[in-house]
């Protein structure tokens, strides 16, 4: 289940079936400037809300608010100048795939917010139902959800296209936060098919380059460390291309006496993140053999 409620001018996203947990609509790219006053607001509203949480962004790496937090975490590039990221920050392999690019004819370049970049995004989406082990949950959309899905935080948003001829075969999305010095990677995907030209690298280079331009000195990609993963290739990419794991407090507050007893019985992590390290790389490793035979059925002949 999954819901947007409009509280305090602030969009709050609602998911969950047992336990119903809200968050900022741009929890993870922008900072709650007044929780406060949100919380409060929730809680008179009698909003189906069981617990609420948010993220505090850097430079706030310690606790801030008197409310129960965890630990979580960023994989964040400091961004001084494109030089530096390029010869001091990233490893050899990053730089051969990002010149790879170019030597096989992919031009990066920012691109404006059209109905020919929705295009391009819808084809990227749809080329593949798995990507990285997994269901891809793009996959299948038409093209009004993917313009409708991509044309959020537009006044705060770059794009940015790699080209190979006319083709769009990958690209980003760089959201900036309110203070305009975090901008993130709120989406970032390529072409399979045109893998081995490193267009995804490539795009990673022209973000920096962006930062730069802008006076952005953080550029973040999601989450470091997702729970109890072990290291797999999207870890890789990121620490090869510069990123830093920053620890940063996560905050939940209990609305409902269900969310208190929920937050101390542990219902607001997955349930895969209970279990051992190994035990859940092995089921995650189950889950894509079982989708590539399923797969593999949907493509054989009736």
């Amino acid at each position: 289940m999954r819901q947007i409620i409009q509280m305090r001018g602030q969009e709050v996203r609602v998911t969950g079936r047992l336990l119903r947990i809200g968050r900022p609509e741009g929890d993870g790219y922008e900072s709650l400037t007044t929780p406060k006053e949100l919380i409060q607001a929730l809680k008179q509203a009698r909003a189906k809300i069981d617990l609420f949480t948010f993220l505090e962004l850097r430079p706030e790496t310690s606790q801030k608010y008197p409310y129960f937090a965890e630990q979580d975490n960023a994989a964040v590039i400091p961004v001084s100048t494109f030089d530096n990221w390029w010869n001091k920050q990233i490893k050899p392999e990053a730089r051969n795939r990002a010149r790879q690019a170019e030597k096989k004819g992919v031009v990066i370049r920012e691109v404006p917010f059209d109905e020919n970049l929705v295009k391009g995004i819808w084809q990227i989406y749809n080329e593949s139902r798995m990507r990285q082990g997994r269901l891809f949950p793009h996959y299948g959309e038409d093209l009004k959800t993917v313009y409708e899905e991509s044309a959020t935080f537009l006044d705060s948003s770059v794009f940015i296209g790699a080209f190979l001829g006319d083709r769009l075969i990958g690209f980003v999305k760089l959201t900036l936060d309110q203070t305009r010095t975090r901008a993130n990677l709120m989406n970032i995907l390529s072409l399979i098919e045109h893998r081995d030209k490193a267009p995804t690298n490539a795009l990673i280079a022209r973000a920096v380059r962006a930062c730069e331009a802008r006076g952005i000195n953080q550029l973040a990609y999601q989450r470091f460390v997702y729970g109890n993963k072990q290291t797999d290739g999207i870890m890789k990419f990121k620490q090869v291309n510069g990123f830093q794991r920053v620890d940063l407090p996560r905050y939940y507050v209990p609305l409902t006496p269900f969310g208190w007893l929920g937050l101390r019985l542990g219902l607001h992590h997955r349930l895969v993140e209970h279990l051992p390290a190994s035990l859940a790389e092995r089921l995650r490793q189950l889950r894509t053999s079982w989708y590539d035979r399923r797969l593999q059925q949907l493509k054989e002949p009736a």
